[in-house]
């Protein structure tokens, strides 16, 4: 009797479930219906960033990349799009969930440091030469708004600003096989064998920017996209001063969208 009876509950409960999931759907799809009877078209998309947080221009102090990985940065976003009416322009307003990051390996000269020295000796500070090892690790929440222009039925354009919060940061890396003069390149010499920095407390909360990029509809409902993105107010701010040159997050993107 008991077992007949779980068996009973169980299947009413998977019959309103069912029933509740169902009628979520339907409401999602009128809500869809009723957005493309106003204009606006809904999609959501994915893909992969691959740049790096640079300087620019590059400082003399840094002499050589010994090597760049750009790790996989992923991205995720929804889009509602809105043509004007008989018009190729339009407007969009995205909200995008994205990772940004990379390591490098450098060779520097005269390169101000702020570290700390890994064998226990404390803090060392002022312009090192040698090698330095920097990895980026930093997620956002980005909202983009873009004008929209149509080339065809299938090619599109579109560039604007966007703003990005930060949720989660890491800016760390290490100083190793070389030395460092105290305070300027004319002080006293020290050699290190490795020193450690972290900096991720310092780094900045909102960044903000201008985007480009270009849609290719494959099929009905699947596009491919590609952009650029440039965060123009650098991940440090301007009172930071153990990194003594901005640092801007240059990204692109490519990745694929559905389009509802």
């Amino acid at each position: 009797m008991l077992k007949r009876l779980i068996i009973l509950t169980a299947t009413i409960a998977t019959a309103l479930c069912a029933t509740a999931q169902n009628d979520r759907l339907a409401d999602t799809d009128r809500n869809l219906e009723r957005a493309a009877l106003m204009g606006w078209h809904v999609s959501l998309g994915a893909g992969f960033n691959i740049g790096g947080t640079a300087p620019l221009p590059l400082p003399r102090e840094i002499r050589h990349i010994d090597s760049y990985d750009p790790g996989l940065q992923v991205a995720i976003e929804g889009r509602a799009e809105k043509r004007f009416h008989q018009s190729p322009w339009g407007i969009a307003i995205g909200v995008t969930l994205e990772n940004k990051g990379m390591t490098t390996k450098a060779r520097v000269k005269n390169y101000h440091m702020e570290a700390m020295n890994d064998d226990g000796s404390g803090e060392v500070r002022g312009a090192w030469t040698g090698h330095v090892r920097t990895k980026v690790d930093n997620s956002y929440l980005t909202i983009p708004l873009l004008a929209t222009y149509r080339l065809d039925k299938r090619w599109s354009v579109e560039a604007g600003p966007f703003v990005s919060l930060r949720l989660h940061g890491s800016f760390t890396g290490s100083a190793y096989d070389g030395y460092i003069r105290d305070q300027d390149p004319t002080g006293e010499k020290m050699e290190v064998t490795s020193a450690s920095y972290n900096f991720s407390s310092s780094l900045r909360r909102f960044n903000y920017g201008v985007q480009a990029g270009g849609e290719y509809r494959a099929y009905r409902h699947l596009a491919i996209r590609a952009q650029v993105a440039w965060s123009v107010n650098g991940i440090f701010p301007g009172s930071f001063g153990s990194v003594t040159f901005p640092l801007y997050p240059i990204y692109g993107r490519l990745g694929f969208a559905y389009l509802f």
